[in-house]
């Protein structure tokens, strides 16, 4: 079988890398550049992508085509796409609730072939290996493995059910990233009373804790723009299983005062600190 065309919506740090992985078995990787970042384009040339200047060029030209971009605008990017009748296979690999992957699904089906994705892991960069979890139809699903055999990207199908990706993406969220969450709130109040090297060294001697690692609270603070709605996204998964999603809102309402802090690799530890205690 031929190698295929991908597309992939948006390049963003995830996006570019898994872009770049795909290439390995792909004919070419596109990317439209409407409308996008002088980052991201900068981002799409570092990792070999090639340009095309609208996104129907793009529908046009690509056999699969991959979705990962900031959870808000999923769905309003699955109907763009639904608008230009596409036909080929949309991984739709964001960080969104269940019930959206099943409205995506209703929007594109049966044009296109829909498979859920869910990424867990840091990008496929400096020798990381993400797993990319998929769920739907099980021919679109084996051929977006097999877009990825090989590369540091590993595959796992989990069913049929073209919402389980996006669940078990969500679980894992719930508590990877609130954890993070809780670790800032417990270092600004340990600092404010002054006993935060104190606390650092009770969690030094727990293993595999969090609060042994406050160095990652800048970090958690420079990817707030991202990870507050995919915890939205969670929260909402919560309240529709009958479970309660009032400690992920309030972390999303954490998370929000490092909305400014997007992507700021300078950012330091008592930065971030300081950040949090401004309402």
């Amino acid at each position: 079988m031929a190698q295929p065309t991908v597309g992939i919506l948006h390049p963003g740090s995830m996006g570019a890398a898994v872009a770049a992985c795909a290439a390995t078995n792909a004919a070419a990787v596109l990317w439209c550049q409407a409308g996008r970042s002088t980052a991201s384009v900068e981002r799409a040339a570092q990792f070999g992508l090639t340009s095309v200047a609208t996104l129907p060029e793009l529908l046009d030209r690509s056999d699969i085509v991959i979705s990962l971009c900031p959870p808000a605008a999923a769905e309003g990017l699955s109907r763009e796409v639904a608008g230009h009748a596409f036909t080929g296979v949309y991984v739709e690999a964001n960080a969104i609730n269940p019930e959206r992957s099943r409205r995506i699904a209703e929007l594109l089906e049966p044009k296109a072939s829909v498979v859920d994705g869910g990424v867990i892991g840091s990008p496929p960069v400096g020798g990381k290996t993400p797993t990319l979890f998929l769920s739907g139809p099980a021919t679109a699903a084996a051929r977006v493995e097999a877009l990825f055999a090989g590369t540091a990207v590993q595959t796992k199908m989990l069913g049929p059910e073209v919402w389980s990706a996006s669940a078990l993406k969500l679980s894992y969220a719930t508590f990877q990233k609130a954890s993070r969450v809780l670790v800032a709130l417990s270092f600004g109040l340990a600092r404010e009373y002054g006993v935060d090297q104190e606390l650092l060294d009770v969690a030094a001697r727990r293993r595999d804790s969090y609060l042994s690692e406050p160095r990652y609270i800048a970090k958690t603070a420079a990817r707030a723009w991202r990870w507050g709605p995919e915890l939205e996204e969670a929260a909402d998964a919560l309240a529709a299983a009958g479970l309660p999603p009032e400690m992920l809102r309030a972390a999303v309402s954490t998370l929000a005062r490092w909305n400014d802090a997007k992507d700021d690799s300078e950012l330091t530890l008592t930065d971030a600190l300081d950040r949090l205690a401004q309402p």
